[in-house]
Formats: C-alpha cells, structure tokens, sequence
C-alpha cells in the first residue's frame, strides 16, 4: 500500500513537470471548478471592467484615438484572463514545459523552419518593396496595427485550435503491452507497468488507454503553445530581419514618394509598422504551413508525439492503481 501511494504521488510530480496537470485528479478538480459558469461569468465580468477602465481613458486622454483605446482595453482585458487561465486553469504548468522544451530542442527546430523561411521571405520581401504595402501600414494608427497583429495572432489559435486536435486521434489508439510498458521506462510507475498493464483484461485496455475530456485538450494545449512559440520565434526573425534590410536598402526619397511626402522623410516610422505588420502576417502564414506541410508535421510532431504517447501511457497506470 505504501508502494502503490508513493508511485501514485511521483506520477503525478511527473505529471506537472511535464506539462500536463489536468492528468492529475486533484488538479482536474481545480480546473472543473475553474471552468464552471459560477467562476467564470465573475471572472469575465472584471476582464470586461479592467479592459474599460484602461481603454476608455486610453483613447480618450492619451491617444486621443478609438483604435488605440479599443487595443489597450483589448490588452488590459486579456491580461487578466491570462492570469486566470495561468493560475486556476493551470496553463502556466503546461507552458512553462512546452516553452522549455522548445527552446531546449532549437537545434531540432533550426532545419524545420529553415524549410518554410526561405519561400516566407522570398514571398514578403515582394510585398515589404510594393508601395501599396507601405502606403497602407504606414497609414495605420499604432492601435490599429496592433488590434491587426492581434488579429492575426488570434486567427493562428482558433487554426490550431481546429486542427491540432486532429493529431491527437493517435496518441491512445497503441494498445501493444510491450510498447506501452516499455514507454514506461524512466517513469516514477516503470517498477509496476507491467503488472498493471498484464493485469487489464484486453477489451479494457482501450478504454483505459482512452484519452478524453480535460486531459485531451492538455494534450491539445501542450502541442499550441509549443507551437506558438515557434511561430513567435519565427515573427521576431522576420521583424528583425525587415528592420535591418529596410534600413539599408529603403531611401529616403523612394519612401517619400511612395507615401507622398515633400521634403526629408524620416524613414524608421513608416519601416517599423511595415516590419511589425509583415512580421505578424508571417506568423499566420508559418501556422498554416506548419500544420498542413506533411514534411514538417511528421518531424515536428513525431517529435512531440512521443512524448505524449509515453504521458499516456503513465496515465494509463496512474488510473489503474488509482482504483
């Protein structure tokens, strides 16, 4: 009994140090209540009165502009459900683990994207020289170009969000014993997997392997934000990249004419919007291509997958002895 209590507590500090609380019960409880209409109507209440509090004043004393006042309330707003989902809904476990894996594993990331940049660049070098691009992002308030990075950073989650579920269909559909105990090795439960995994009648091996609910979706949330990661790491490269190009090879005269402007034309204003812009466009573009190229979904995601598939298998053993 006393065997079986220590392994099930060192699983579940397995667990969180790798990224996936809602495997834990005590946990899961956290975040069910977290997520129920009594806590969460509250807590979207007082996002809704910080986001005015900050934007209203914004736009109307400081900016002086609707765009920039709806940004910042925007800001405020997602802040404070930020600290909500990092703190009752434990999303800063499971970034915390998929941002230091990222950067752990850069050197695996560095031939990946090194597929999807060139074409990235040959494709918005054009659009960074066409004067229309210029005419429009220079024209935009700094409100207005952030709520358009905001946008394109929100339309990459809601892509992920729809297809990165998809990759998980697969992660609890291996019911080898040898392969699942094996995946065990290293694991606080690795001196009992395979007696637990012998001991399980083989038409309720899949059903116990089955990954649903709360628990999926950390699985989910693990893959997005080691995903959105890269994309950002990729959207600075591509800001700092148009920064540097721009500053040496945009001329004054040329960017004047193409904005209409007489006279010198200071042009590190306009340079820096258009970077920020293509920057954040780059960004969704990378999302997609990451999620529908199969070269780089096979790397990437075996990669991860894994990982994950050796979760599960832990949890497998976690819930059996949790009986």
């Amino acid at each position: 009994m006393v065997e079986r209590t220590q392994a099930l507590r060192d699983a579940e500090l397995w667990f969180l140090r790798h990224g996936l609380p809602y495997f834990v019960r005590s946990e899961r409880a956290i975040v069910h209540r977290g997520l129920s209409r009594a806590r969460l109507l509250p807590v979207l209440a007082v996002a809704l009165l910080v986001g005015a509090a900050v934007g209203v004043p914004t736009g109307i004393w400081v900016s002086g502009d609707v765009a920039g006042g709806l940004a910042s309330g925007l800001f405020a707003a997602g802040a404070v459900l930020a600290v909500y989902a990092g703190t009752t809904l434990r999303l800063r476990i499971i970034a915390r683990w998929a941002v230091g894996r990222t950067f752990a594993s850069l050197g695996m990331m560095f031939p990946l994207v090194t597929r999807a940049l060139p074409l990235l660049l040959l494709f918005v070098t054009f659009l960074f020289i066409n004067t229309e691009v210029w005419m429009v992002a220079s024209s935009l308030d700094p409100g207005v170009l952030a709520m358009a990075v905001m946008f394109f950073a929100l339309t990459a989650v809601v892509f992920l969000l729809v297809r990165l579920p998809e990759e998980m269909d697969r992660v609890d559909d291996d019911t080898d014993r040898g392969r699942l105990v094996e995946r065990t090795r290293g694991t606080p439960v690795e001196h009992c997997a395979a007696e637990v995994f012998e001991g399980i009648h083989e038409g309720e091996l899949r059903g116990v392997l089955e990954v649903a609910g709360l628990q999926k979706w950390n699985l989910v949330l693990v893959l997005l934000v080691s995903q959105f990661v890269q994309v950002l790491l990729l959207s600075v490269a591509v800001l700092v990249f148009f920064l540097v190009f721009g500053s040496v090879v945009m001329q004054p005269e040329v960017v004047g004419s193409w904005l209409g402007m007489k006279g010198p034309t200071d042009v590190s204003g306009p340079l820096v919007k258009v970077s920020v812009f293509l920057a954040g466009f780059s960004g969704l573009y990378f999302t997609v291509y990451a999620v529908t190229d199969e070269t780089y979904r096979q790397q990437f995601f075996t990669s991860v997958t894994r990982e994950l598939e050796r979760a599960v298998a832990v949890r497998a053993v976690y819930g059996t002895l949790h009986r």
